[in-house]
């Protein structure tokens, strides 16, 4: 506290000074506003490599699962309902313990129905699951 000199003695201040905590709090705030949508773009993610990486799946033990527009689920190009897609993935991961599917969707199908398909997959316990994508063009 500091005290100040007047004609007839002195008084200290009671009060703290809070504009150059607010100025500094403001300047950070339009930094952080500025900076923070530039640090999405400026990533150039380059991802590690690894030799066990290319050993990971064997491309014979790739099972995959396709659904259409109408919701017609295949495995392996066979028509299959979705009760029954648990029970053959759990027969295939008996038989294959290494067994990884891969989930091809129409791109208008509802989100739901891809998620009742990978519920049918985790039922199953298969671990190594994949969905296929297509490169969008620019």
């Amino acid at each position: 506290m500091r005290r100040f000199s007047q004609k007839h003695g002195f008084s200290t201040l009671s009060e703290i000074n809070v504009t150059p905590l607010l100025d500094l709090a403001f300047v950070l705030l339009i930094i952080f506003i500025i900076t923070t949508p530039l640090m999405d773009k400026s990533v150039d993610l380059v991802v590690p490599s690894s030799v066990a990486a290319r050993n990971a799946v064997n491309p014979s033990a790739v099972q995959t699962i396709s659904i259409n527009r109408e919701s017609v689920i295949k495995l392996n190009n066979n028509v299959v309902a979705l009760d029954e897609l648990a029970s053959q993935l759990s027969a295939l991961k008996q038989n294959r313990p290494e067994i990884a599917v891969v989930i091809r969707s129409h791109r208008e199908l509802p989100v739901q129905k891809l998620i009742d398909v990978m519920d049918a997959v985790q039922h199953a316990q298969i671990t190594k699951v994949g969905v296929i994508t297509n490169p969008e063009k620019e």
